[in-house]
């Protein structure tokens, strides 16, 4: 069994290198940390990474400084996925070996700004974009001005080179994680989010870990891999989010505790109401995904591997 923590978003701008110190008791139980990294990184702010021993970063969510970034994290010896030097780069995932298996993280975005996006001989992030229509509402004739219906999807050809990846890296690997940059504030899931997160399991992903829309969203369980629509944020503007803890393997199981940005800048684990209050939200939403989500003393644990 390999032992996963799992953050979201992590802006490291102006933080100190303590900034992860309250949670290091959940951080360094597990055998694999891994975190989406937000905004350019210099020697000084990877200091908070190295000494919570984060393993792994996505670097799909920024690409405004990416050869300086990417050359921070190698000398700093954390493996790093979404962005590269260039397409190929951006798209091969990051390898952990622990107790003699492997496992592969892929990353990519659906929040981009033009210029950032890998190409054949020029570097940026790896994309999983999705096209935006405008559907009426179907009382429309009876109520007019009614707002209309919002159908996304995901880019075929994004969705195809994501599915090559998936199982590429599932031929060459025991374990494959998939961090998607996506969605909205707010609870309500993106149609191309479910596409997106339900192909990349069927082709083969122990689990997608998702992030960006500042807010947390549902679990949900597809095909006995769980899909975390949005982990929310472990440290940025904003202040609540997920700490998932995962076991691959076999007996798969999945646990959350929620985290709150402190007034100091740093990450800190809820107890007692204040979690309750977070994770049954989480369970509420989750159950409109027909996952069951349990909260008990702080931690939600969710049914997974069925």
């Amino acid at each position: 069994m390999i032992t996963l923590v799992l953050g979201g978003d992590v802006n490291l701008h102006g933080r100190a290198k303590s900034a992860f110190g309250q949670l290091e008791p959940l951080l360094k139980g597990a055998d694999v940390r891994f975190v989406n990294l937000e905004g350019p990184l210099e020697a000084a702010t990877a200091e908070a990474l190295t000494s919570a021993g984060i393993d792994v970063v996505s670097c799909a969510s920024d690409a405004s400084h990416p050869a300086a970034t990417l050359g921070v994290l190698d000398q700093a010896g954390i493996a790093h996925c979404g962005a590269g030097a260039n397409l190929d780069a951006a798209h091969a995932p990051a390898v952990v070996e622990r107790s003699g298996k492997k496992v592969a993280f892929l990353a990519y975005t659906s929040l981009r700004l033009p210029g950032q996006v890998a190409q054949p001989a020029a570097p940026g992030i790896a994309q999983a974009f999705a096209t935006t229509a405008y559907q009426p509402d179907p009382r429309v004739a009876e109520i007019p001005g009614r707002s209309p219906l919002v159908r996304t999807a995901p880019v075929p050809e994004h969705l195809d080179r994501l599915i090559a990846d998936v199982k590429r890296a599932k031929a060459a690997n025991d374990h494959v994680v998939v961090s998607m940059h996506w969605g909205l504030p707010g609870a309500e899931i993106a149609e191309y989010q479910v596409t997106y997160g339900r192909a990349a399991i069927d082709a083969g992903a122990d689990l997608v870990a998702g992030h960006g829309p500042q807010t947390i969203q549902a679990v949900e369980v597809h095909r006995g891999r769980p899909i975390l629509y949005s982990l929310g944020n472990l440290l940025a503007d904003r202040p609540d989010g997920l700490l998932a803890g995962c076991m691959l393997g076999d007996e798969p199981r999945l646990e959350l505790i929620p985290v709150r940005r402190t007034a100091d800048g740093e990450s800190q684990a809820l107890a007692g109401d204040d979690a309750d209050k977070v994770l049954r939200y989480v369970a509420d939403v989750s159950a409109l995904r027909a996952t069951k989500v349990t909260v008990q003393a702080g931690i939600a644990s969710v049914a997974v591997g069925a």
